[in-house]
């Protein structure tokens, strides 16, 4: 039969760095009394001759030369070692007995002192303890000095406010995503169900069903590739490389350029060579995709639409311009945001919503900024600014005004 190991034998409270930490206070401790003490003793030795009284002799008193008697008597030099073997009798009494108090006493006081160091740990245990896959909202917010421990709790906060940010978002899209599925799951359930149940259908029903099913699994298609896009820009092991601003535009432009011809508009390109970034070249096509998407969809027929590249001080920008219906100036700072959706008019678009929200998150990936320029009736411009390579640009954000 095994035998169990001597530490699994121990009690639990062993196995616990308050333990240990009791033990190496008690022990430094008792090793500096003993060698405080054991000191004190060796300069008290050396310092005489010590011995208990073993050369006595008989002395006769004479009085007025008479003897009157004798008596027991020592050497002066007998007496010194004798007093000195008694002080060092008791010197070593007195260090076990102080050696034995220290022990306790220190045992007693590592305990109280390693308990109060590893309170702020049992904090952090605690908080951990309590959190939740579903609720990141606990804090530690330990008080006390700016020392590690503290450092340590500031640092585990600033992770859970981090990671409970990213569940928000991404509980966030998870509920958005499946809002906006729902409608053209709908339109698809009863357009077939229609088509199915009802014998009589004619072909025109049925054609129109059709188109209907088509447009909500367009609808639904552009939704699961926008999903797509915001998962993998968030990748982190996405590789990121020099890219060419005006190639990525110019492939954009070369995409929709039949769509843009079919609607009657014209797809004017001002592109300058030789931008360079480091960062992901389908990205940002596809930022400067999404630009051109909404540009085509919303100008009216016979009017124009611009893209540009160029470089202002240290930054690099590509900007859309067109001249569609404008957006609000209350829905100007909103555009981004995810599923938000509106015109010029205030009625609803039936667009998904994720195209900007994807634009910027694209661009500040980059390290870049997205700035927006519109008004009712005149049209809109999105510029997308990114910093040069290699140029220190830390004071101060890309210039305020529109480059086109």
């Amino acid at each position: 039969m095994k035998r169990p190991s001597l530490t699994k034998a121990l009690p639990a409270f062993t196995h616990t760095i308050r333990f240990r930490l009791t033990v190496l206070y008690s022990g430094l401790l008792f090793v500096l009394t003993a060698l405080v003490l054991g000191a004190t003793y060796l300069a008290v030795e050396r310092s005489g001759e010590a011995h208990p009284v073993t050369k006595q002799f008989s002395v006769t008193k004479i009085v007025n030369g008479e003897e009157v008697g004798e008596f027991d008597a020592v050497k002066v030099a007998e007496v010194e070692a004798a007093v000195n073997y008694e002080t060092l009798a008791n010197l070593r009494r007195f260090s076990i007995a102080v050696l034995g108090g220290v022990a306790v006493a220190s045992l007693a006081l590592g305990w109280i002192l390693s308990g109060r160091a590893l309170r702020p740990v049992r904090s952090i245990s605690r908080t951990a303890a309590d959190i939740q896959a579903t609720d990141l909202s606990q804090r530690i917010r330990l008080q006390g000095p700016k020392d590690e421990l503290r450092d340590l709790a500031d640092t585990v906060d600033s992770m859970l406010e981090r990671l409970d940010e990213a569940f928000r978002a991404q509980r966030q899209l998870i509920d958005d995503a499946s809002h906006e599925l729902r409608s053209p799951l709908a339109i698809i359930r009863a357009n077939v169900d229609a088509v199915l149940t009802a014998e009589d259908s004619n072909e025109e029903e049925r054609r129109t069903a059709a188109r209907s099913v088509d447009r909500a699994t367009t609808r639904m298609t552009h939704l699961v590739e926008d999903l797509l896009a915001t998962a993998r820009r968030n990748a982190p092991a996405l590789a990121d490389a020099d890219v060419d601003l005006a190639a990525a535009a110019a492939e954009a432009c070369e995409e929709f350029l039949p769509l843009a011809v079919e609607r009657g508009l014209t797809l004017h390109r001002r592109l300058t060579t030789g931008l360079t970034v480091i960062g992901d070249h389908d990205a940002l096509r596809r930022a400067v995709g999404n630009l051109l998407s909404n540009a085509v969809r919303l100008s009216p027929p016979g009017t124009l639409i611009t893209v540009a590249a160029g470089r202002s001080a240290n930054w690099l920008w590509v900007a859309v311009r067109d001249e569609g219906p404008g957006i609000l100036d209350d829905d100007q700072t909103r555009v981004f945001d995810r599923f938000w959706r509106a015109n010029a008019a205030g009625g609803r678009d039936r667009h998904a919503g994720l195209g900007l929200a994807i634009v910027r998150q694209i661009v500040e990936s980059h390290g870049g900024q997205v700035r927006l320029f519109s008004q009712v009736g005149e049209g809109s411009t999105f510029v997308l600014w990114f910093p040069a390579p290699g140029v220190g640009h830390g004071n101060g954000g890309p210039p305020g005004n529109a480059p086109l």
